[in-house]
């Protein structure tokens, strides 16, 4: 009988055993990835309930792939492999992926444009957008260069102090538009304190939109996401989307890292 060749061998289906390899060695990765410090090998036993031959014959594996390393302490951490990606990959079009979903299901949740923006200098870039279902709906925004004093994703960087203030006189789009220092400032006090920015009407008559932060692990606003669209569907809804909006770039600010400081009693 011939020997079957190692593309035969490859189309060959994974038994069941093997399959279930793969399930427990990527529950083991991930659980690496994710934590907040590197977790030890009695914590992924405890976290997974493999066993501790299981559990170190598939870590034993990870290792050899470079996929995760020990530290000093004994932890377990995100092995090499993941730096060497990361250093051949463009940061935004790793932000751009993780949020996609996120995206999506804000686009799906209103019909209306939804951004992605970032900071860039002093300067917010719009790096990914979802197009509105509505056949009334807003323009591509995508590098597109909009007065950030002027546009709901621009104050939420105003207000996070990742962007410096705008110097007066500021540009004046319409007779809404903020043109100055001291209003500006209060807005900002109303967003920190709500959790989400609007511009209504102060790029364009007709024009409303709102945003909200997204925070990286360092708990700094890393991106903000929007949603924009004629003042006569959103101005009647601000606040649930801005709590639709907070919602998701909360659980958005979770995947990149970001975690909620539990207070402390005194």
């Amino acid at each position: 009988m011939a020997t079957p060749s190692p593309r035969d061998q490859e189309a060959q289906p994974l038994t069941t055993t093997g399959t279930q390899s793969i399930d427990r060695a990527a529950e083991l990765l991930s659980r690496v990835v994710l934590a907040d410090e590197p977790p030890g090998f009695g914590d992924l036993v405890n976290e997974t309930g493999l066993a501790k031959s299981t559990a170190s014959r598939l870590l034993l594996a990870l290792e050899r792939h470079r996929l995760v390393h020990r530290d000093d302490s004994g932890g377990y951490a995100a092995g090499p492999l993941f730096a060497l990606y990361a250093s051949r990959r463009e940061p935004l079009d790793e932000l751009v992926q993780l949020a996609q979903p996120t995206l999506e299901k804000i686009s799906a949740a209103t019909g209306e444009t939804v951004n992605l923006a970032v900071v860039r200098g002093n300067a917010v870039v719009q790096i990914a957008q979802v197009d509105s279902t509505f056949l009334l709906a807003t323009t591509n925004w995508v590098d597109v260069d909009v007065p950030p004093h002027c546009s709901a994703l621009g104050k939420v960087f105003f207000a996070a102090g990742v962007l410096p203030l705008p110097v007066e006189p500021m540009q004046r789009r319409t007779p809404h538009t903020i043109t100055s220092i001291a209003a500006l400032q209060r807005q900002l006090e109303r967003i920190n304190a709500q959790g989400y920015a609007e511009a209504l009407g102060e790029l364009e008559i007709g024009l409303d939109a709102v945003a909200a932060p997204v925070l990286g692990r360092d708990s700094t606003v890393v991106a903000a996401v929007g949603v924009s669209g004629p003042s006569g569907r959103i101005n009647n809804q601000l606040p649930q989307l801005g709590s639709l909006l907070t919602s998701h770039t909360e659980a958005l600010s979770g995947v990149l890292g970001y975690r909620k400081r539990k207070d402390v009693a005194v």
